[in-house]
């Protein structure tokens, strides 16, 4: 299992520690936050791009090849509170290797074979450990 802690500070942003990392998430000034870090709908949309790079690049070393560079371009088309609809594109300067593999890299890929499957989300309340009084922590800069 793995487990990460997404801690509310106030407005719409917060702190995710990750193994040694921090992830501040924010939203834009347009709608409402300080624009302190990426939204969670362009980190879900990084996450599959990062996943499925490193699919392509793992499946073409499996095959004891090398691959020059690639890329991943992902877009999401919102339709109302989700995405009706995610293009993920690889780029590369060998096009012909990474379309040749690119039926077992989508099966490699994590994150495309966890939204793909739409797995089961169940949502639990539990008491916080220790409370920090009324209303939100300040901000931390």
């Amino acid at each position: 299992m793995l487990e990460i802690t997404a801690s509310w500070e106030g407005g719409h942003r917060c702190r995710v520690p990750i193994r040694g990392f921090e992830v501040l998430v924010d939203e834009p000034t347009t709608a409402g936050g300080t624009d302190t870090g990426p939204k969670p709908t362009e980190l879900l949309l990084a996450s599959l791009g990062a996943c499925f790079a490193l699919a392509v690049a793992h499946v073409v070393r499996k095959r004891g090849r090398e691959l020059a560079d690639v890329s991943v371009r992902v877009r999401g088309e919102y339709q109302g509170a989700r995405f009706a609809r995610i293009i993920v594109e690889a780029r590369s300067s060998e096009p012909e290797l990474v379309r040749s593999l690119l039926d077992q890299a989508i099966r490699s890929c994590y994150v495309s074979n966890t939204i793909r499957g739409q797995p089961e989300i169940e949502y639990r309340v539990e008491p916080a450990v220790a409370s920090h009084g009324e209303g939100p922590p300040p901000p931390r800069r």
